[in-house]
């Protein structure tokens, strides 16, 4: 991190109270230290909303004996290369796989990615999480 700055805040005590208590449940080692995760949360929605650069993980579980599936899957992935960084799949039984797809690019375009993906029949469940790129 560069310089520090310090600034202070006034906030009601119920407010900082109740603050406090998702400090310590939280286990952050300091106000500051939450503080400055809800800024990072803030302005990571920020990029999202305006449609900036993203990383992320998409996390889905389907059925891979569901009729042309990972065909379609597989076609999907190669229509979003370039947002695709990594694919890492797991067979979880004889029935179930697991992949994790790691992207890196527009937040629209991986949201796009995403909805494509979830929406197949035999996609059980499919999770996207974005964080900042730089």
């Amino acid at each position: 991190m560069g310089d520090l700055y310090r600034f202070g805040i006034s906030l009601d005590r119920e407010l900082i109270d109740s603050f406090d208590r998702h400090i310590a449940a939280q286990h952050y080692q300091s106000r500051s230290e939450a503080i400055r995760d809800l800024i990072r949360e803030e302005l990571l929605r920020k990029t999202t909303a305006e449609g900036g650069t993203v990383a992320g993980a998409i996390v889905m579980t389907y059925d891979h004996h569901k009729r042309e599936l990972v065909n379609t899957l597989i076609d999907i992935q190669h229509d979003f290369h370039e947002i695709i960084i990594s694919t890492q799949h797991v067979h979880l039984d004889h029935g179930n796989c697991l992949e994790v797809i790691a992207v890196k690019g527009s937040a629209p375009e991986i949201e796009k990615l995403s909805t494509a993906l979830k929406v197949l029949v035999g996609v059980k469940h499919l999770n996207l999480c974005v964080s900042t790129s730089d």
